[in-house]
């Protein structure tokens, strides 16, 4: 795969960083970081712990940004797909979102770390599902 650069030490210091704030957010307040369900309960009109759910969100990018100017630049992202077909692919995530009780970073961070059998579940099937469609995508269809 061209232009992919494999870098374990960002990725197993980016994961700990995660997991850390999980565990910091349920220790200190007993929410989960389960970023469909925060998003999902902002969005719905009477949602009394707003506030910190908001704030949540605001910091996801915010944390970025602030790596992003302290680290350097790296290349900007780009995306082969048009608007229209990125907007559908989001309102199918947050569909499926809904039908699957959370997101995969719901299941796979905080469902797993708290022993949810359903989370276990939900993640082998994000897992297998991703594993199956690169085989075809790939191996079957010839794309890169």
């Amino acid at each position: 795969m061209e232009g992919v650069v494999f870098t374990p030490l960002p990725a197993v210091v980016g994961g700990a960083l995660i997991g850390a704030a999980a565990s910091l957010l349920l220790l200190a307040s007993g929410h989960i970081a389960g970023i469909s369900g925060i998003l999902g309960a902002v969005l719905r009109p009477v949602c009394p712990d707003r506030a910190w759910r908001l704030l949540f969100l605001i910091g996801l990018p915010l944390g970025a940004l602030v790596v992003s100017a302290i680290a350097g630049r790296g290349p900007a992202p780009r995306m082969a797909a048009s608007t229209p077909v990125l907007v559908l692919a989001g309102l199918l995530v947050g569909f499926g979102t809904q039908l699957g009780s959370g997101c995969t970073s719901g299941h796979g961070v905080c469902g797993l770390a708290r022993r949810s059998k359903r989370s276990l579940v939900a993640t082998l099937s994000f897992m297998l599902t991703g594993a199956i469609t690169v085989f075809v995508v790939r191996h079957l269809l010839g794309g890169a």
